[in-house]
């Protein structure tokens, strides 16, 4: 199931701009805050708590002025603590009670001192229920109003927040509206629009309990909170739409127009060399090592581009030679058969061994350069380079060649696979051996944080003019030799696996090449 819905998404999903969803992923997350807040009721849980906290402070100054005629002296005992009452509703906690049951008859006769009070508090409340719309009873501590619109005389002691509030602690809970009719269509969303906050707080004098105000109103409705705040509302979504697109031009700037430069940067790479743009100074900078990384990229393919031509040419000029020379052997000895003398015959089956071999070597020189080419140094190589040196010295002695081997004190190891060091440095040496060298001296010193190997020998040395050229491949001039000029070519791209340089330095006498190989990290 998930499977195919995620097939479907993928089918129906659009193609969208980097800037789109941008400003749709700010735009999201811009709204959900107000999201948040009319859907987990955070603003109208505010609505409602601003309801009780006026129904509150109402009730406070009802009490206080009942307790003022209650008490001749007005209750007055020198300064008295601070006591803040806070709300303490929460729509999504809180149940919401049935509609508040009517008033009972009452029972017995009500006390002439509240009376008296309730006589002196009638104006006060009167004046403040038409000011705050709150439905508003004074109610003696039996429970019997003496101040309210057309129950007085009942009595409202079986309700439960009266019963509660006779332990001396106010009470707040929410009731539904009996009178409620939606007004508006979107209403339903408003869990507020069909509650009534009620409110019961006991009145004290001297510690003993004397009365209630009883005081219940409507809270705002989710929209008509947002209706009546609407200028600041309004304000606020101006502001951050505002800084959205700021947000928006910036992160354009900085991600989404540098990335499309680098798109159609990277189109041209297919058609040819291309110049990759600088980086905008607004981009990030992971985009700048991005176009860093590419330009590299970039200069790498057309690097490779024209090595692999020019490979190909140097392959089709190389085997042109050996495969035409065997070709006319084949010729004259298919034409000339029964004239031939066997002396010729020999000595053109012979030339064309010798061709047919030095393709053989070729196709095996190119495997080697192929396999060079793709060698990735091992993590972590180390290698002390005295044991490999030694090895391949060794080995090449019995040519008549006199190796002499200088390993400089406290050398650290190379970077690099043992078997590496060994290929390079027998491709040297037989480079030596081929150009009539007698003698090979191989120094190993450090340098610069780096391992330095020079092999320097008494052969023919290398003309200036072809230092840098005996690394290319197919590049000799011992051809008549059998030399293939990929010995070279193939020990530059197994350093470079590891990170490692050849070179040809100038000699008095004879060649001299350096190889450089990173140092172990110890």
């Amino acid at each position: 199931m998930i499977g195919a819905a995620k097939a479907l998404l993928k089918r129906l999903w659009p193609s969208l701009r980097l800037r789109t969803i941008l400003f749709a992923t700010l735009l999201f997350v811009a709204a959900l805050p107000g999201v948040g807040a009319v859907f987990l009721r955070v603003y109208e849980n505010t609505l409602v708590q601003q309801t009780e906290a006026e129904l509150i402070a109402q009730g406070a100054v009802l009490s206080s002025a009942y307790r003022s005629f209650w008490v001749p002296d007005g209750g007055a005992a020198g300064p008295r603590p601070l006591l803040p009452e806070r709300p303490a509703i929460d729509l999504s906690a809180m149940p919401v009670l049935p509609e508040q049951p009517a008033a009972r008859p009452a029972t017995g006769p009500m006390e002439p001192r509240a009376l008296g009070v309730a006589a002196r508090l009638r104006p006060i409340a009167a004046d403040s229920a038409q000011t705050t719309l709150a439905a508003i009873r004074v109610i003696d501590r039996e429970g019997r109003v003496l101040v309210g619109r057309g129950d007085a005389g009942l009595s409202y002691a079986h309700l439960p927040e009266v019963r509660a509030a006779k332990a001396g602690v106010p009470q707040t809970v929410l009731r539904r509206r009996g009178d409620y009719q939606p007004r508006y269509p979107l209403e339903w969303l408003s869990r507020a629009s069909a509650i009534r906050v009620h409110h019961v707080r006991p009145i004290l004098a001297g510690g003993e309990l004397v009365g209630f105000v009883m005081l219940s109103r409507s809270p705002r409705g989710l929209f008509v909170g947002i209706y009546q705040d609407r200028g600041k509302i309004a304000l606020g979504v101006g502001l951050i739409f505002t800084i959205l697109l700021i947000l928006a031009g910036f992160l354009s700037r900085g991600i989404a127009r540098p990335i499309e430069a680098l798109g159609a940067a990277t189109r041209d790479v297919a058609h040819g060399p291309v110049v990759i743009p600088d980086p905008p100074v607004t981009a990030a900078v992971e985009i700048r090592a991005l176009y860093a990384n590419f330009a590299s990229m970039a200069e790498r393919i057309e690097r490779r581009s024209r090595y692999l031509r020019d490979f190909a040419a140097a392959v089709s000029h190389e085997f042109k030679t050996p495969i035409a020379g065997i070709r006319g052997a084949l010729e004259l000895l298919a034409d000339h058969e029964g004239a031939m003398s066997p002396e010729d015959r020999y000595r053109f089956l012979s030339n064309a061994t010798k061709d047919a071999d030095r393709l053989s070597l070729l196709l095996e020189r190119l495997l080697h350069l192929v396999r060079a080419d793709m060698a990735v140094a091992p993590d972590n190589a180390c290698a002390p380079v005295e044991g490999p040196l030694q090895a391949v010295a060794d080995a090449m002695r019995g040519s008549g060649l006199a190796i002499q081997i200088e390993i400089a004190p406290g050398l650290p190891p190379a970077g690099a696979a043992p078997e590496l060091i060994e290929a390079v440095a027998q491709i040297l040496i037989e480079n030596s051996a081929q150009a009539g060298a007698k003698r090979i001296r191989i120094a190993a010193v450090p340098s610069a944080g780096r391992v330095s190997i020079r092999v320097s020998d008494d052969g023919a040395g290398v003309p200036p003019a072809d230092r840098d050229l005996v690394f290319e491949p197919f590049h000799t001039g011992r051809r008549e030799q059998g030399g293939t000029g990929l010995g070279l070519s193939i020990a530059r791209s197994l350093l470079a696996s590891c990170g490692g340089t050849i070179a040809s330095l100038p000699a008095e006498t004879g060649a001299c090449f350096e190889v450089e190989l990173p140092a172990a990290e110890r």
